[in-house]
């Protein structure tokens, strides 16, 4: 076969031109230190690269941004609950401080301005918030769990339900207070009031100064049904279901309706019950009153205890209008619907049909396939009965106040020489007896308030001790996971490091060698130009 010179300097070329490449491609390797610069070089790496990446992406995603901002939502709903412990043993020291005698009229004013000051703090720490959602309001996180305003013109619909047993409570009612008189003719001639006592069973609304109520009845298929405006009368039916005691097996049922008689405030209670014998605030053995300023179902000794050996549960719907500044929300633990704008009411349901309580989680994906509920209700921390139950202790330090406030001045007007004679200091003795009197109920009312709300708060300092719990229960699972996906982290980082990238010190070597290679073929290449015929001969 005869070789001409083109034939030689073609080889020559081509090699040159292959060594280039070989180059090129060891250059772009070692400044990129990848293996492959486009799919079509190798598609099994080019494939195992992008599976990797999107599972690395994923990884990131859960580790770097979505467990964190999950550890941080914990750790604010955490420092809110340490912050309403610390509010509730605060209360219990105040409980156990107001339930001894002797006080003075400067220990219950303190007792009082430190109750409204915890009052205030005890429900701003449930609008706690991470970066700009609340906490405690599950995902309605754009809204706060209380009402940062008076709202006078907002109106809800609720429906509570009571478990009897849970709810009922015997308390203490008083009639007759003492009006200090003003002047000699007062003294000598207005009626002196005695202080009278009446105790009765109650169960208490979510709120007080209710606007109206609801009657319902039993339709043919068991159901109850609330009539679709307020009533209009002075009484009202609620619904009752239960068991017969009758039936020791509990099987026989009960789903029947209760009559109630309304009255607008305790006065009115009293104007209508008092009798010449009893000036005080009366109530039948089988009668059941609802009074809209206190919020109070307020029930007689026998209808009590028939409710309670039937294991009953009572249902009542009432309209409230009006709210404070610092008042819960009814949606976040009644059902209820916001009537505020009547042609486009807003309803919200905290149960379901089959009472079963309906949760608004806020799940975070924080791995493959794993979610988790972040959030704590704020009905699984606190309610309503807490808010009144600290209420209750300021009416009833407030009571204890305004009483010993009369005897004082009482007193000084027997000081007063416009009351020196016998007769006026006769008198104003029998008003001083009165107010002592007054005076004595208050004391021993705030004495039983205030020991009864030992026990209340040590429980509601457990729920938020519960909830502690259950908030750290899910931070543990998130620490465990949060290890779990560095160590994913690291180990998909390596197999992806594996895929794609070149060891260095081998990519200098193969490149050296291909430039030398290169650098070869060009020094061959440039001899064959220099070779003729006369280097034959």
């Amino acid at each position: 076969m005869r070789v001409t010179n083109n034939m030689i300097m073609t080889k020559a070329n081509t090699n040159i031109n292959g060594t280039k490449v070989i180059v090129d491609k060891e250059n772009t390797q070692m400044t990129t230190q990848k293996k492959i610069d486009r799919p079509s070089e190798d598609p099994v790496v080019a494939v195992r690269s992008l599976r990797l990446a999107t599972q690395l992406a994923k990884i990131d995603q859960y580790y770097e941004k979505n467990i964190p901002d999950a550890e941080s939502w914990m750790d604010v709903t955490e420092s809110a609950l340490k912050n309403m412990k610390e509010i509730i043993k605060d209360v219990h020291s105040l409980s156990v401080q107001g339930s001894n005698d002797p006080l003075t009229q400067t220990d219950r004013n303190t007792i009082l301005s430190q109750l409204k000051a915890l009052q205030q703090e005890l429900y701003s720490e449930g609008n706690a918030d991470y970066a700009g959602r609340t906490v405690f309001t599950g995902y309605r996180t754009n809204k706060t769990l209380t009402f940062m305003t008076d709202e006078k013109k907002t109106s809800y619909n609720v429906e509570q339900s009571f478990k009897v047993s849970d709810a009922m409570e015997k308390f203490r009612y008083f009639s007759n207070e003492v009006h200090i008189p003003s002047t000699e003719t007062q003294v000598q001639t207005a009626d002196i009031a005695k202080m009278e006592e009446s105790d009765y069973t109650r169960i208490r609304m979510g709120y007080n100064d209710i606007t109206s109520v609801f009657s319902g009845s039993v339709d043919a298929n068991g159901n109850y049904v609330y009539k679709a405006a307020p009533i209009t009368g002075d009484t009202f039916d609620i619904h009752v279901t239960g068991t017969d005691p009758a039936d020791p097996t509990g099987a026989t049922k009960i789903n029947t309706t209760q009559s109630v008689k309304v009255y607008e405030t305790e006065a009115d209670w009293l104007e209508d019950t008092k009798t010449k014998d009893s000036n005080k605030k009366n109530l039948g053995e089988d009668d059941v009153i609802f009074v809209k300023e206190t919020g109070e179902l307020i029930f007689g000794d026998n209808i009590a205890a028939t409710l309670k050996s039937q294991n009953a549960t009572l249902t009542m719907q009432y309209n409230k209008t009006g709210f404070s500044n610092g008042e819960l929300r009814p949606e976040y633990y009644y059902n209820c619907t916001d009537v505020t704008d009547e042609k486009n009411p807003i309803r919200y349901d905290k149960y379901d049909a089959k009472g079963e309580k309906v949760t608004y989680e806020i799940n975070y994906t924080i791995a493959a396939n794993q979610d988790l509920a972040v959030n704590i209700e704020a009905d699984e921390v606190f309610d309503t009965a807490m808010y009144q139950d600290i209420q209750d202790m300021i009416d009833a330090v407030s009571r204890a106040i305004n009483a010993h406030d009369k005897i004082d001045k009482l007193t000084k007007m027997k000081e007063d020489d416009q009351f020196a004679s016998a007769l006026d200091q006769s008198r104003l003795q029998e008003w001083l007896e009165a107010a002592q009197r007054e005076a004595d109920y208050a004391d021993n009312h705030m004495s039983k308030v205030y020991n009864e709300n030992i026990g209340r708060s040590d429980a509601y300092a457990e729920t938020i001790s519960l909830a502690t719990t259950k908030l750290g229960c899910k931070a543990d699972q998130l620490l465990m996971t949060k290890k779990r996906m560095s160590d994913q982290q690291e180990t998909v980082q390596e197999l992806q490091s594996s895929n794609d990238d070149v060891d260095l010190s081998d990519i200098v070597l193969k490149y050296t060698a291909a430039y030398t290679a290169y650098q070869s073929s060009l020094t061959a290449a440039g001899r064959l130009g220099s070779v003729n015929l006369l280097n034959y001969i």
